[in-house]
């Protein structure tokens, strides 16, 4: 039997064993895209760990007993701000950065979530929430507004662990009259007629951003569920605000039992910025040359991603991708024509503590002369090598490699043709995919885009 997992907690600030609720009910949540522009590589550091912590619980638990959720914000100001400045409506950016997004993350080797739940899917339930607050005392109207009262809840700031002074600068407050006090933040605000709104209580409107969360983790999870998950810079406000919603609609002591955060990303030593022209996204990454002079597969962005231990600050480089990439091709090569196995025990030991990924890669270069299959088990456990497509179990780069195509190649023209799709450029999407099928690859659509593709030659 593999030793218990033990996760860092955020709220404790301990590593702790993980003991879920209902071992038959894992239930996790993750804060997902903002739908509004391609996600750039620091958006692809939760969705890598909070997958790689999802198959975990999977092999631990049962794959029928965890239930993943992973929402959509597709109600948002910088939504409205892009479409306007694109000329497109709101629901034309939102479908084609969702697409987009979708198809970058299963490149990335990311399972798909357990359920994707969409901010505007979910209006009513915010309603439900912010109206329970009201009643509570915890929630006043002022001005076509609904905001939530701070003082009313005397645990406020325990996950971040800050200061008044420090929370004030951190969530750089809005001053307005109608707040009764500095640190009072939105629920529910008016809409324009050109802005997306809702009918509610206070008028016709559309909810603040924390309140999403709270709404949809409660739809889906329940009032208290296990793992809440995101990255760093979503602790304060945005995870503290979401506490104190749902624990003072709820009347609870807690949202969650565990929190868990990965670390802030750096690219080649400074800070991501699209002033300082070091903005990389996943699509460029993916699809073009212009990070290293070179596009990479997605199997070494993920790899390149877990090398750092996920609550440490990575700095993302070029070197630190050649790095990964050749370690990345030395086990493709020690497991070409292998079938896989099992996951070692010391493979599972290594990721049950707070997934040390670093441990785990120890001992994958010695299982890559030792036990070739378990090799193979254990990529095929953290989404690298699928075997899945092969019918002779070889790798999907070996596969296109006769064919005479990169899966950079592939990612690219799947990309376009997404793009033509939502475009309605039937022409150009008929083109690609008669091109794929001349070179023998068959593509898979459904109604979130081209999600799979096989080779039939």
């Amino acid at each position: 039997m593999s030793s218990a997992l033990k996760i860092y907690n955020t709220l404790t600030r301990s590593k702790e064993f993980f003991e879920p609720i209902d071992r038959s009910n894992v239930r996790l949540y993750v804060c997902g895209p903002t739908v509004y522009d391609y996600a750039h590589i620091g958006n692809a550091r939760p969705i890598i760990v909070f997958d790689l912590l999802f198959r975990l619980l999977r092999h631990l638990y049962g794959e029928n007993n965890v239930k993943y959720v992973r929402n959509i914000t597709d109600v948002d100001d910088k939504i409205n701000a892009r479409a306007a400045e694109r000329g497109i409506t709101i629901r034309e950016l939102t479908e084609k950065t969702n697409q987009i997004f979708q198809a970058d993350v299963k490149a990335l080797g990311c399972l798909d979530p357990t359920v994707q739940p969409r901010a505007t899917e979910h209006i009513a339930q915010m309603i439900q929430l912010i109206e329970r607050l009201m009643s509570a005392g915890h929630a006043y109207a002022a001005d076509r507004h609904v905001l939530f009262s701070v003082p009313s809840m005397p645990q406020y700031g325990e996950l971040s662990r800050r200061s008044l002074d420090e929370m004030l600068a951190g969530a750089r407050v809005d001053v307005a009259p109608y707040k009764r006090g500095d640190m009072d933040f939105v629920l529910w605000k008016p809409s324009q007629s050109s802005e997306p709104g809702w009918d509610s209580p206070w008028g016709r409107g559309r909810p603040g951003w924390h309140i999403e969360c709270s709404a949809m983790s409660w739809a889906h999870l329940g009032e208290i569920f296990d793992i809440h998950g995101g990255g760093i810079d979503l602790i304060f406000p945005h995870h503290e605000n979401e506490i104190a919603q749902s624990c003072c609609a709820f009347d609870r002591e807690i949202m969650a039992h565990y929190w868990m955060h990965n670390g802030f990303l750096q690219v080649e030593g400074e800070k991501m910025s699209k002033s300082l022209g070091n903005f990389v996204t996943i699509h460029e990454l993916l699809a073009s040359e212009t990070f290293g002079g070179r596009a990479w597969s997605g199997a070494i962005l993920r790899l390149a991603m877990l090398r750092t231990h996920y609550r440490q600050p990575i700095d993302w480089t070029v070197k630190a991708l050649e790095d990964a990439a050749k370690v990345y091709n030395d086990w493709m090569r020690a497991i070409d024509r292998v079938t896989p196995s099992e996951p070692t025990e010391e493979f599972i030991v290594a990721l049950n503590d707070d997934l040390n990924f670093a441990k785990a890669e120890a001992h994958l270069h010695i299982l890559k002369k030792s036990n070739p299959a378990a090799l193979a088990a254990c990529l095929k456990f953290m989404g690298f090598a699928s075997h899945e497509a092969a019918s002779d179990n070889q790798s999907e780069e070996a596969q296109l490699a006769k064919i005479g195509l990169t899966k950079s190649d592939l990612e690219q023209l799947i990309s376009q043709r997404i793009e033509a799709r939502l475009t309605k450029n039937w022409t150009e999407s008929d083109r690609i995919r008669d091109q794929l099928e001349s070179l023998g690859v068959s593509l898979k659509d459904n109604k979130d885009g081209t999600t799979s593709w096989t080779v039939i030659s």
